[in-house]
C-alpha cells in the first residue's frame, strides 16, 4: 500500500509542471498539492475515529476507492479545475489510508518492533523513487501526462485483492467495544468537516492575496480553521505542551518545512534551470532514498540515539538544506548538486518523521492508537498545506508571465528553511528520553 502511494506522489509531483503547462495552471500550480492534503485532513478525522471503534479494515476499503476514482478523475480532467477535484478525492482517500496504517502497526507488531516497522515503511519508498520519477517524466514527455494517472487504478485493484485476507484476520481492537462511541465521533467528523472548509477558504484567500476580497477571505479561512483544530489534536499541541503534543506539532513544522519546498523543486529545475522532467524528477528519487536511509537509521538497535536529539537533528538538517538549495536558482552552480542536498534534507525527515511515529504509538494508551495517529496525521497535512499554500500564495503574487522566477522561488525556501531550523529549537524542549 505504501509502495502505491508513494509511487503516485512522486509520480505526480514529476509529471505536475506538464500538467499545468497543459491545462493552462501554472498560476494556480500549488493548488494541485495542498487540496491534495486538505482533503487527506478530513479522511484522516474520519480514519482515526473509524479504526478505534471498529477497526482498520473499513477505511482501508473505502481509501483505496477514494484513491482509485480521484486517479481516475485526473486522468480523464479536460480542465485543471477537473485535475483539481481528482486530487480532492485521493487525498480524501489517502489520509483514510495512512491512518489505518498507524492502527494496523499498532495491532500488530510489538513496541518493541516498530521502529524496524517504520523502517521498512520508509523503504517501501525507496522502489518508487528510483523508478517513480524517470517513468513519470518520460510518460509525460513522450507518451501523455494522463498515463501517469491512469497506470495506477489497475494497481489499486490487485492490491485490494492481497489486503482482504489479512485484514480479516486483523485481532480486535483493545478497550473498544463493538460501535465505539459515536458521538464523540460525530463530534470529531463535524470539527474534521470544518477543518477542511476553513483550510480550503484560506487557500483561495491566500491564492487570490492581491485581490480586494483576497485577504478578507484568508482571514475568514483561518478563523474557521483555528477554532475548529483544537479538538483534534492532543490537549496541548498548539501550545507545546511537553510530551505527546509537542511531538504531533512538531510533525507539521517538518512537512511545511519540506514539503512547502519539495512541491516547487521540480517547477524550479524545470523552468529555470531547463531540465527535462524525467531529470528533474531524480532529485526527488535522491530526497526518498535519504529518507529511507534516515529512517532506517533510526530502527537499528545498535543506533542509540535520544529521541529528542534525533527530532532535533532532522529538524536542523532539513532546514539548512532549505536555505543551500537557494544557491541552485544561480546559474554558476552545478544543477545536479541540487541531488545530492535533496538527499541530504531527506536524511533529516527520516529520521525526525519516523521518531515521531514511534513517538505517537509509545505515548498513546491501549485504544487511542487511533486517535492520536490521526493527530499526527493532522498536524502533517495541515502543516504541509500551510507550506505549500505560503509558497504558492507567494508564487501566484509574484509569479513572472515570461518564467524568470528564480528571485521567487529563493524567497520560498528561505522561508522555508526558518521553519525548519525553529523546529530543532522546539524538539530540544521534547522530554522523550524515557520513550526512546
Amino acid at each position: 500500500m505504501v509502495t502505491l502511494i508513494a509511487f503516485e506522489a512522486l509520480a505526480v509531483s514529476t509529471a505536475m509542471p506538464v500538467v499545468a503547462h497543459a491545462l493552462d495552471g501554472v498560476r494556480e500550480y500549488g493548488l494541485a498539492f495542498s487540496l491534495f492534503l486538505t482533503m487527506l485532513l478530513l479522511g484522516v478525522v474520519i480514519a482515526g475515529s473509524w479504526s478505534d471503534a471498529r477497526g482498520p479494515a473499513g477505511p482501508v476499503w473505502a481509501g483505496l476507492v477514494l484513491f482509485g476514482s480521484g486517479l481516475m478523475v485526473c486522468g480523464l480532467a479536460p480542465s485543471f479545475p477537473v485535475l483539481l477535484l481528482g486530487r480532492a478525492l485521493a487525498g480524501a482517500g489517502g489520509g483514510l489510508l495512512v491512518v489505518a496504517l498507524y492502527v494496523v502497526v499498532a495491532l500488530v507488531f510489538p513496541r518493541a518492533e516498530q521502529p524496524r516497522i517504520f523502517g521498512y515503511v520508509s523503504a517501501a519508498w525507496v522502489l518508487p523513487s528510483l523508478v517513480g520519477p524517470a517513468v513519470a517524466g518520460w510518460l509525460a514527455a513522450e507518451v501523455s501526462w494522463r498515463a501517469v494517472f491512469l497506470l495506477v487504478p489497475p494497481l489499486v485493484v490487485a492490491l485490494a485483492t492481497v489486503l482482504l485476507p489479512r485484514l480479516r484476520r486483523l485481532p480486535p481492537r483493545p478497550g473498544t467495544e463493538e460501535g465505539g462511541q459515536p458521538a464523540v465521533d460525530r463530534r470529531r467528523v463535524l470539527r474534521g468537516v470544518g477543518l477542511a472548509c476553513g483550510v480550503v477558504v484560506l487557500q483561495v484567500g491566500l491564492q487570490g492575496a492581491g485581490s480586494a476580497p483576497g485577504p478578507a477571505v484568508a482571514a475568514a479561512g483561518a478563523l474557521v480553521t483555528a477554532v475548529s483544530l483544537p479538538g483534534l489534536l492532543p490537549r496541548g499541541t498548539l501550545r507545546l505542551a511537553r510530551g505527546l503534543p509537542t511531538v504531533v506539532a512538531l510533525r507539521g513544522m517538518y512537512a511545511a518545512s519540506f514539503f512547502g519546498c519539495e512541491t516547487f523543486v521540480p517547477l524550479m529545475l524545470v523552468t529555470q534551470r531547463h531540465l527535462a522532467p524525467a531529470i528533474a524528477g531524480l532529485t526527488l528519487t535522491g530526497g526518498a532514498v535519504g529518507w529511507a536511509t534516515g529512517s532506517w537509521l533510526q530502527g537499528r538497535t545498535w543506533f542509540r540515539v535520544p529521541r529528542h536529539l534525533l527530532l532535533a537533528a532532522g529538524g536542523l538538517i532539513v532546514g539548512v538544506c532549505m536555505w543551500v538549495f537557494t544557491l541552485l536558482t544561480l546559474p554558476w552552480v552545478p544543477v545536479y548538486a541540487g541531488h545530492v542536498i535533496w538527499t541530504v534534507a531527506g536524511l533529516g525527515m527520516g529520521l525526525a518523521m519516523s521518531s515521531t511515529s514511534v513517538l505517537v504509538l509509545r505515548l498513546s494508551t491501549p485504544g487511542e492508537e487511533g486517535r492520536n495517529s490521526a493527530g499526527l496525521q493532522i498536524s502533517d497535512a495541515l502543516g504541509s498545506v500551510l507550506g505549500i499554500g505560503a509558497a504558492g500564495a507567494l508564487f501566484a503574487a509574484l509569479h513572472d508571465p515570461a518564467g524568470s522566477d528564480a528571485e521567487v522561488f529563493r524567497l520560498i525556501w528561505a522561508g522555508l528553511g526558518v521553519v525548519g531550523v525553529l523546529s530543532a529549537m522546539v524538539a530540544l524542549r521534547a522530554p522523550v528520553r524515557a520513550a526512546a
